[in-house]
């Protein structure tokens, strides 16, 4: 099995790391995390963001071990200071499967998104983070075919460690795709567009789900609200 020492990263580096391992394994592949934890979060809320499963852990003198499986999800693409984190409601199975988030082929987030010049390579979401700057994470990490499986409760545990991470790293914008994902888990009287709260510190912009199921939004008023996203973010 392989060992990662935590002694070799900042905490802040800890997430994009993991993620990159959870990308280069197969699911139930496992991996040793070693030594002392001074993130400002619970290890175990960086794990689950990064596609991972707490199998075991074990504490002493200080020292901590947390043996982690790789689950049949995507992880957060997540650092400090990011120009935007995109908000998914939870990835779709074909998205876990590929690794990229919004990957469904009647999915428009992609080419809305190079539309409105947010993203530069389609359906690369790792130069879209180390490029660009923007991050991806979901309100509920377990993967489904649809979003209308997933509860109350998971949406709203599900924001409360999307919120952790937004205070944490400070984006600029926190963009969520999905109205009714955030009427569930943050707001039920919440509009499309710039929210008037911000959502753990970061200006907060709504937008409609990009899903091919999505009849009532075209593509070019997906560009419309990316092309807003990018501003708020230019400053």
């Amino acid at each position: 099995m392989e060992t990662l020492e935590l002694a070799r990263l900042t905490p802040e580096a800890t997430p994009a790391t993991l993620a990159a391992w959870q990308r280069a394994h197969d699911v139930d592949d496992e991996i040793a995390v070693h030594g002392r934890w001074f993130g400002p979060i619970p290890f175990e809320t960086v794990a689950l963001g990064a596609g991972t499963e707490v199998v075991a852990s074990t504490s002493g003198l200080g020292l901590a071990e947390w043996t982690l499986r790789r689950a049949p999800t995507l992880a957060d693409l997540v650092a400090p200071r990011l120009r935007v984190l995109i908000v998914g409601l939870n990835p779709s199975v074909v998205a876990a499967e590929s690794g990229v988030p919004f990957g469904g082929a009647t999915n428009r987030f992609w080419p809305a998104a190079l539309g409105a010049r947010l993203a530069a390579v389609d359906r690369n979401p790792w130069v879209a983070f180390t490029d660009a700057h923007i991050g991806f994470t979901d309100l509920v990490k377990r993967a489904t075919p649809r979003a209308d499986g997933l509860t109350r409760d998971e949406y709203v545990e599900g924001a409360d460690r999307v919120r952790s991470l937004i205070e944490w790293l400070a984006p600029t914008v926190v963009c969520f795709a999905g109205l009714a994902g955030y009427r569930t888990a943050v707001d039920r009287k919440a509009a499309i567009g710039i929210q008037t709260a911000t959502f753990g510190g970061a200006i907060t912009y709504v937008m409609p789900n990009p899903s091919g199921v999505n009849t009532h939004t075209s593509l070019a008023d997906l560009v419309t609200h990316f092309t807003t996203v990018h501003d708020l973010a230019s400053g």
